[in-house]
């Protein structure tokens, strides 16, 4: 696995939140968000802004632990709905954190919930978080959703690392994604020049994971923007953007248990 570079994710961070304002333009905020139902887009894009200053203030101040939300300047954000007053705040937001990031550097010292305790990891994270949100929107505003396949390759990538986090951490349903002998593999079929392939492998003690092209008892298959959201549940496995061969139950089983935790 090769991580983008700082200055990209901070460039990124920018694309991608102007892609999300981008769909923001004559949507009804008020519409349920079909992959987050508790959620209106409104709500989404608040929850966005707010993550965005929430990692902001953490590497500004080189807080060493977790930032109460009532401690970070504006996350309420406006004080109504309207569309333009969000998307100022929004990005706002981020370009507060992109410019924060890059005075940081990577290696700059920081709290994270994670595996790592450094900025750079708040660069990442907040991508990925941008780009999974957006792609929520894009649902709930009935828009196409595409990213850079770089980017969704790094933001499969990060996933695993997630869920792998929260069975070693004591989660009960990660920690049941194991069972030598079983394997997935991911195929994106529209990605020139990027490897975006994965191999899966469950163990006695957990899974492995590891970028290529290998068979194993199921396939998940598709354009790598709609492998990207099933595999983060955005999608289900039996939509008809994407084709599943060998084992669908073995795919369903991961999908039941990988988590955010």
């Amino acid at each position: 696995m090769t991580l983008l570079t700082h200055e990209r994710y901070c460039d990124e961070l920018i694309r991608e939140t102007g892609l999300l304002r981008a769909v923001l333009a004559g949507a009804d905020l008020s519409v349920t968000v079909p992959t987050c139902p508790d959620w209106n887009l409104g709500d989404l894009v608040r929850h966005v802004g707010a993550a965005h200053r929430w990692a902001e203030i953490i590497v500004r101040t080189k807080s060493l632990v977790e930032v109460p939300d009532d401690d970070v300047p504006g996350v309420p954000g406006p004080g109504n709905d309207e569309p333009a007053a969000l998307e100022a705040w929004l990005a706002e937001g981020a370009d507060l954190l992109a410019a924060t990031l890059r005075e940081a550097g990577p290696d700059a010292e920081s709290w994270t919930w994670a595996w790592e305790q450094r900025a750079g990891f708040w660069a990442r994270r907040m991508v990925h978080e941008t780009v999974i949100h957006r792609a929520d929107a894009a649902s709930a505003a009935a828009v196409p959703f595409e990213t850079d396949p770089e980017v969704a390759a790094d933001t499969v990538d990060e996933w695993l690392q997630i869920v792998a986090f929260s069975a070693a951490c004591g989660d009960p349903e990660a920690q049941e994604l194991r069972g030598a002998g079983r394997s997935i593999h991911l195929h994106a079929t529209d990605a020139p020049g990027v490897d975006a392939e994965w191999l899966i492998e469950f163990g006695d003690e957990g899974f492995t994971w590891r970028r290529g092209h290998e068979k194993a008892n199921v396939a998940l298959r598709g354009p790598l923007s709609d492998v990207l959201q099933v595999f983060y549940r955005r999608l289900p496995s039996d939509s008809e953007r994407v084709e599943v061969l060998g084992d669908a139950g073995l795919l369903d089983f991961w999908l039941a248990r990988a988590s955010f935790a």
